[in-house]
């Protein structure tokens, strides 16, 4: 048995329901590493309030979904890489962007390349990003302002990315089709 429990509006802790209301609002459904993540009202309430900011940022939600599965990719999260290439392609990335990303390899849109690159080398390095990373970022046509926006892109899926891999959700049936397993080490 699972020591994390899979909540509903109703079994969350009372603090956690506002969260998981609007994420149902949003989805149409609650996602299971957020119902995972209600065990935690910290946990839901700091994830969310980071993801309205992140989804409100410059970048378009194609940008954003491009980062995000990314960071699945490059954390190895399978849960979440199957909800973000479901959202990528919804969001209008080109399923050859998508199958690049989900093989390691960069999609072939030079401005969404850019972004996988700098989400990849933070997550690779730490933040340590050297003056040529950003420069190469900056070379592709983005501002220094959403360098530190891809920051908080990188710091709200890797809060999904551990989530999932830590509580292990079962994949949704909108998702199923879209499952990845992580390469072994």
């Amino acid at each position: 048995m699972s020591r994390y429990l899979t909540h509903t509006i109703a079994s969350a802790p009372a603090p956690s329901r506002p969260a998981l209301e609007q994420l149902q609002r949003a989805f149409g459904l609650i996602p299971n590493t957020a119902a995972k993540m209600a065990t935690s009202p910290v946990l839901i309430n700091g994830f969310l309030g980071l993801f309205e900011r992140v989804h409100a940022s410059s970048l378009t939600e194609a940008q954003i979904q491009t980062i995000l599965l990314t960071n699945a990719v490059t954390n190895g999260s399978e849960w979440a890489v199957a909800f973000h290439t479901a959202l990528g392609l919804k969001q209008g990335v080109q399923r050859a962007d998508v199958d690049a990303i989900r093989h390691g390899r960069l999609p072939g849109d030079a401005g969404l390349a850019a972004l996988a690159m700098l989400a990849r080398t933070l997550i690779e390095k730490r933040g340590r990003l050297s003056e040529s990373d950003q420069s190469r970022f900056l070379e592709a046509g983005f501002g220094a302002e959403q360098i530190l926006e891809v920051i908080a892109v990188v710091a709200a899926s890797t809060i999904a990315n551990y989530t999932a891999s830590v509580t292990r959700p079962a994949l949704e049936a909108p998702f199923e089709e879209f499952a990845w397993h992580a390469p072994a080490p």
